[in-house]
């Protein structure tokens, strides 16, 4: 383990840091088994409800890969066969919430889209750079950017390269929340908190249908779906939900 990726639990919100500010919190491989290690250990946690993800220091969230440390790749098939890193935050079955600050470029974009709440300060700044050195990213930004913008939107990201401001990420669908940059850690933990008091078992849940629905035909989803419902009932969660509106008091869920 780097010191690179920290992760630190509190109140059942597991915060990870990606730790590197110097380098614009830039990816090595090592930095990538890492993070693999750490979401693994979360999921298998029952005490993690809610995983909080931000980057160290003011001047960026992410910048993507560490583009010296790809020398370290003695081929092109062990490229490919890499700990991918985005794939690794959207293989998570907890809910994600992404605090931005600063750049989150190519490898940090797709990062972010692997999160399922995006709070982004007014000074961030987006963009998926890769076409500009030569490839397309290999994170899923070609495949969850035209989910969640549309395909002209992502063909204009993809294809220029350009950066677009929060404010223009915001107005997008990019991300969910817009607050003042001194505002984004506090507002991301606030969320956090919110959704810690909620039933795990029907967080994750929601999750999974609406992951589902990506790459399901509608009539599976919707089986889908109605399996998880029947899942959250048998699990009894229901009644500390309608027993607390009935007694007008917040829910107090056990861990599922």
């Amino acid at each position: 383990m780097t010191d690179h990726i920290i992760m630190n639990l509190h109140d059942s919100i597991a915060e990870i840091i990606i730790n590197r500010p110097e380098k614009m919190n830039a990816i090595t491989p090592e930095m990538s088994e890492d993070l693999a290690r750490i979401c693994a250990d979360i999921d298998k946690d029952d005490g993690v409800r809610v995983v909080l993800l931000r980057g160290a220091g003011e001047r960026a969230f992410c910048a993507g890969s560490d583009l010296k440390s790809l020398e370290s790749y003695d081929s092109a098939w062990a490229f490919r066969n890499r700990v991918e890193y985005g794939a690794t935050l959207r293989s998570l079955r907890k809910p994600v919430v992404a605090a931005l600050q600063g750049w989150v470029l190519g490898g940090g974009l797709e990062i972010m889209l692997g999160a399922d709440l995006r709070v982004a300060g007014t000074g961030a700044r987006f963009g998926a750079p890769e076409v500009i050195r030569g490839w397309v990213g290999g994170g899923g930004a070609s495949q969850f950017l035209p989910r969640l913008v549309g395909y002209g939107q992502a063909m204009r990201l993809l294809l220029t390269g350009d950066h677009i401001d929060a404010k223009e990420a915001f107005s997008l669908g990019l991300v969910e929340y817009l607050v003042e940059d001194d505002a984004v850690y506090e507002t991301a933990r606030a969320l956090c908190r919110k959704l810690a008091g909620y039933s795990p078992l029907a967080v994750q849940s929601v999750k999974a249908a609406v992951r589902a629905a990506l790459s399901m035909p509608l009539e599976a989803g919707m089986k889908y779906e109605n399996e998880l419902t029947s899942l959250c009932f048998a699990a009894g969660n229901y009644q500390e939900g309608s027993s607390a509106f009935g007694e007008k008091r917040p829910t107090k869920y056990a861990e599922d």
